[in-house]
């Protein structure tokens, strides 16, 4: 049994951090699927900018929506947002339509792929609020995440976004308390829903990036703390998961019907050439979470990846390895700020470069 699959049925789901036009048609997404225990699916727009200008797979498709896009009121605040919007929702409801059968299986627990709002809208929650229920809206698929920054904005965003019933992929979180002020945004949104008489089961899932913590801090610590922070701050946060879904205020929820908000680990690729490229995979092993995956770490894991013991819900050793952190001089709850501020400017830095990718896309096949 391949180790994915092991890992699937320990509890853990697996989903795959990437698409691309030619990895559905050419049923690269069904293998996974099928071989390597692949339940779901996640998006940026570094990813998709690697997936259009890569070479000619969406050009017809550009060259179709054509200047139309100019004049549509759409989604977008221009023509090349627009064009954007428009590819990555006729792939994102591909990819939704091949997890639809275990979507379905598991009652909405998985299944799930997700489109991210623009990142330019990070600071601004009404204009958030409006452009995650119209993408929503426009791709027509219940399993479809919608992802907002957990940022002091998101947060707003967040709430009334699930309390309109639109499911939320929470992304940019780095540490226990940016998690924390994430899922009580998310169960607000909950508890004002059960208050209205609307249905409480809305899906959410939190995600907490991790290799970003070890690049920061490469140059700051001694090598026997080299690409041990991302776990130990995971294994803080999973510790504070657990206490959450064991407090009374969300015991009140589940008995209304609400659905957990569910854990999922981000950046989970070794960025270090010294490192394995599994110790994120293998570290972070715990039921009732997600893990997405670049593709390269997917498959590697596959093929060599062992699954050993899984996190301890108290964390483990996670706090006498922060403490290490703390002796050589590492400010985590400093940095784990910085790292939000910093993972915004490179979300808007992407974005930039994915409509310039467009913009250069649209001259070309439009003449």
């Amino acid at each position: 049994m391949k180790a994915t699959a092991r890992l699937h049925e320990l509890g853990q789901s697996l989903w795959l951090d990437n698409i691309t036009r030619p990895m559905l048609a050419e049923g690269v997404l069904q293998g996974y699927i099928d071989e390597l225990a692949v339940t779901g699916l996640t998006s940026n727009p570094t990813i998709f900018d690697k997936a259009i200008s890569a070479g000619d797979a969406y050009d017809a498709h550009i060259a179709e929506l054509g200047d139309a896009a100019e004049s549509d009121e759409g989604i977008g605040e221009n023509g090349d947002e627009k064009v954007f919007f428009e590819l990555a929702i006729a792939d994102l409801r591909d990819a939704t339509d091949l997890f639809a059968g275990i979507h379905e299986r598991t009652d909405g627990v998985d299944g799930w792929a997700s489109l991210e709002v623009s990142p330019l809208l990070a600071d601004d929650a009404a204009a958030t609020i409006a452009q995650a229920a119209r993408l929503h809206a426009k791709a027509e698929r219940d399993n479809l995440f919608i992802k907002i920054p957990g940022t002091e904005a998101g947060l707003t965003a967040i709430e009334e976004t699930i309390f309109a019933g639109v499911p939320v992929n929470v992304t940019l979180l780095f540490d226990d308390k940016q998690y924390l002020a994430a899922a009580a945004a998310y169960m607000k949104g909950i508890e004002r829903r059960i208050e209205a008489g609307l249905d409480p089961n809305v899906g959410s899932v939190a995600s907490i990036f991790v290799s970003r913590w070890d690049v920061a801090v490469a140059d700051d610590v001694p090598a026997e703390l080299k690409n041990r922070l991302g776990i130990a701050v995971g294994g803080r946060a999973f510790r504070a998961y657990h206490e959450l879904l064991q407090s009374d205020r969300w015991q009140r929820l589940l008995n209304e019907g609400a659905r957990a908000q569910r854990l999922l680990w981000a950046s989970t690729g070794t960025k270090d050439p010294d490192a394995s490229d599994t110790m994120y995979v293998e570290a972070l092993a715990a039921p009732f979470t997600v893990n997405t995956m670049p593709e390269p770490t997917l498959v590697a894991f596959s093929q060599h990846g062992e699954v050993g013991n899984l996190m301890s819900p108290d964390g483990g050793n996670a706090e006498q390895v922060l403490k290490e952190f703390a002796e050589a001089g590492i400010d985590v709850a400093a940095l784990a700020a910085r790292l939000q501020e910093e993972g915004k400017a490179s979300f808007v830095k992407s974005w930039e470069e994915l409509l310039s990718s467009i913009a250069s896309k649209r001259g070309v096949v439009t003449g």
